[in-house]
């Protein structure tokens, strides 16, 4: 997979659209975690598993965005590891409300992101948004199928923000793979499709009786995973 990088053009707009969220966030302020959650057991392991994978300082990803150079993305870039931070946080004052622990680590994590630092900053962002387009099928199901009102809150405020992350990383992706031909985009694409794969058969294993506690199945996550994805890789190469 190549990582030829395109200069980035202009990305002013979603720098103002991070800007603006983390000024609506500010205006919000925090959930009502006196109110308390009950969890079930196999939601607080998926919850802590996810909220070990949020919460990363994202240096890697900017010291390549950096080198890209492109000041306006860069600061886009950090305000979106930004809004990653505080989904870690939520995650983890979620799962204090009740009554458990976060984990310092899991396998998952710890192989996704040595994937997404094998090579430069379009491959990161390619592995990245597996991440994305998981977190948008995981975060609807706890938001509407979960019954604690705390949980659901937490999950809508996640998904917010992912369904704005997936179309900025498509913009960047869309405009390093302008001028790759089309034998290149057809192999990018199979090989996203494989990583998918293997991201999706983890997930569902890893998280089903969390999914199937808040009435999705395995079958239908991934079939509403795969109908993101397939949006995103007909978003990003397409000419």
């Amino acid at each position: 997979m190549t990582t030829t990088v395109e200069d980035t053009g202009d990305f002013t707009a979603w720098l103002r659209d991070f800007e603006g969220a983390a000024l609506l966030r500010s205006t919000w302020g925090d959930p009502d975690w006196n109110a308390g959650a009950r969890l079930e057991p196999a939601l607080v392991r998926s919850l802590q598993r996810f909220q070990v994978g949020e919460d990363g300082d994202g240096a890697r990803l900017m010291d390549k965005v950096r080198r890209a150079g492109d000041p306006v993305y860069a600061e886009a870039v950090r305000l979106f590891v930004a809004e990653e931070r505080e989904h870690a946080r939520l995650l983890r004052r979620l799962l204090e409300a009740a009554g458990a622990a976060t984990i310092s680590g899991h396998w998952t994590d710890t192989a996704f992101v040595r994937l997404r630092r094998l090579l430069g900053l379009r491959t990161e962002l390619m592995v990245l948004m597996l991440a994305e387009v998981v977190a948008l099928g995981y975060y609807r199901a706890v938001r509407d199928g979960v019954r604690d009102l705390l949980a659901s809150e937490v999950a809508g405020r996640i998904l917010a923000d992912e369904l704005r992350h997936v179309p900025f990383h498509c913009d960047r992706l869309r405009r390093s793979f302008r001028s790759s031909s089309r034998l290149s985009r057809a192999i990018a694409s199979a090989l996203w499709w494989s990583l998918l794969a293997g991201a999706l058969a983890v997930v569902t294993l890893d998280h089903g009786d969390a999914l199937r506690g808040a009435g999705v199945s395995r079958t239908a996550f991934a079939r509403e995973v795969v109908g993101y994805f397939r949006g995103v890789v007909a978003e990003v190469m397409t000419r």
